[in-house]
């Protein structure tokens, strides 16, 4: 993510909820960042972004930067679930859902490989 798009979060200047989702999220310094386009294969979203945090702390600092940057960005209020443990917090930003992870809860569930099974393409890693 270039400079430019990350000053934009901070300004609010998105045309899309996936730019503001995945330049917040560099700006948190989320780790092994993988956005997978479930177009087609769900009516819950277009896109599915999941994320790491180096621990719970790091976990809730990310959800509530995002959930900031999406609000000024002008995409409305999230709704957001796991926010008190940490572990693995969801965010629903509309047409793109955020997972969140500590790093150990992240290998268990593996919730990327079972969404990018059938693609043609592979997961994007930003980071």
């Amino acid at each position: 993510m270039s400079d430019s798009q990350i000053a934009a979060i901070r300004k609010g200047d998105h045309a899309d909820p996936l730019s503001a989702v995945l330049a917040s999220l560099e700006d948190s310094k989320a780790e092994d960042t993988v956005s997978i386009d479930i177009t087609g294969k769900t009516a819950l979203a277009d896109h599915m972004v999941v994320a790491s945090g180096r621990s719970h702390r790091h976990v809730g600092a990310i959800a509530d930067h995002l959930v900031r940057d999406l609000k000024n960005a002008g995409f409305g209020a999230p709704r957001v679930e796991g926010l008190p443990h940490c572990d693995w917090v969801l965010i629903d930003a509309g047409d793109v859902v955020v997972h969140l992870f500590r790093p150990e809860v992240r290998s268990f569930y593996n919730i990327e490989k079972m969404w990018a099974a059938d693609t043609e393409t592979t997961p994007q890693y930003s980071n």
